[in-house]
């Protein structure tokens, strides 16, 4: 690929260090995507700024005005301090007539509503674990219809954030309980959804109208305490010692029949259609134990560190870090040219 001006916009809490010698892994976890990002590209000959952006799209015109980058790589998972506020910054970039990676905003507005990506997608009969919403100040009370036990949410953050294992309830106080604790505590509505016993997987795709699955992802829980169940709360995702202590592992997903890895990446694409999305997404399932895989959520733009799940399920199927941020970068230069 020929270099490129890339604009890199990140939260500027995340700006990374010129060189990570002298941080200890807690440390430079906290930038370590925009790390990996910001010296991989250089590193293929791109010239590279990172633009630190919190609330204001002033600085993003101002250095698009001056600087004329080729493309924006856009690392924003939030704007103003909402999360729900990203598909405005991507919507301020297609006004700029800016390539930028990652999704698009539809794709963004309709995967960050996890109740409205379900009702999509039971639309068009992909399997869903049933759920209810519970939005701030209105009365908490259980669908007949909703069994326990019961996984509970914020409605719209992600990366874990809120869950642990007392999010799961298998009684009508609990479950009170937990939905005021999302309120109150993460300051967004709830979901509770039905919980599905089975295992963690991750399916990455890269692609704007030609999608390529990546390799079946699984999250491993080997040392579990006792009592505990297996789900990706905010200690398993990102905390490394705790992952070290209960063998959290993450890797190719093994012993799956060549029907229900059919199945999976069958209902990843459809999904990924669904929702509109494009650029580099992760579909996350729970695979039940007759081989039915739940849609639990999608994840556009997720995390692209080097050592997270879709950058390793890339490298398993056969595609570098350097090269998969290569072909992320074309992906927006290519489907900008489609537009214009």
């Amino acid at each position: 690929m020929k270099s490129l001006r890339v604009l890199v916009l990140l939260h500027p809490d995340f700006m990374p260090p010129e060189s990570s010698k002298g941080y200890s892994e807690q440390e430079s976890n906290v930038w370590k995507t925009e790390y990996d990002v910001v010296t991989t590209l250089r590193k293929s000959g791109h010239e590279v700024r990172p633009l630190g952006v919190q609330d204001s799209l002033k600085p993003i015109r101002d250095e698009i005005e001056s600087w004329n980058p080729d493309v924006v790589f856009n690392l924003l998972e939030q704007f103003h301090g909402e999360a729900a506020y990203d598909q405005n910054v991507a919507s301020y970039l297609e006004l700029l007539r800016i390539p930028y990676t990652g999704c698009n905003p539809r794709g963004l507005m309709l995967a960050r509503g996890k109740d409205l990506s379900k009702k999509l997608l039971t639309y068009h009969r992909i399997p869903v674990p049933a759920f209810a919403v519970y939005p701030k100040r209105a009365k908490i009370k259980r669908p007949p219809r909703l069994k326990l036990p019961l996984i509970v949410k914020s409605l719209s953050e992600d990366a874990s954030l809120g869950i642990s294992q007392a999010s799961v309830v298998f009684t009508d106080e609990k479950l009170a309980e937990r939905v005021t604790f999302i309120h109150e505590r993460i300051g967004t509505d709830a979901i509770a959804e039905q919980y599905i016993e089975g295992r963690e997987i991750y399916v990455g795709v890269l692609g704007n109208d030609r999608r390529r699955v990546l390799p079946i992802w699984e999250l491993e829980f080997r040392d579990m305490a006792a009592g505990n169940l297996p789900i990706a709360t905010e200690k398993v995702k990102h905390d490394p010692d705790y992952q070290e202590r209960r063998g959290i592992m993450q890797g190719p997903a093994k012993d799956l029949s060549p029907e229900i890895s059919a199945r999976v990446i069958k209902t990843a694409r459809r999904a990924c259609q669904t929702l509109a999305l494009d650029g580099y997404c992760r579909i996350d399932f729970r695979l039940a134990a007759d081989g039915t895989p739940y849609f639990i959520e999608a994840n556009p733009n997720p995390e692209i560190a080097e050592s997270q799940e879709f950058a390793q399920a890339a490298k398993h199927d056969g595609i570098k870090y350097s090269d998969l941020l290569n072909r992320i970068l074309a992906l927006a230069v290519s489907r900008q040219k489609g537009t214009l």
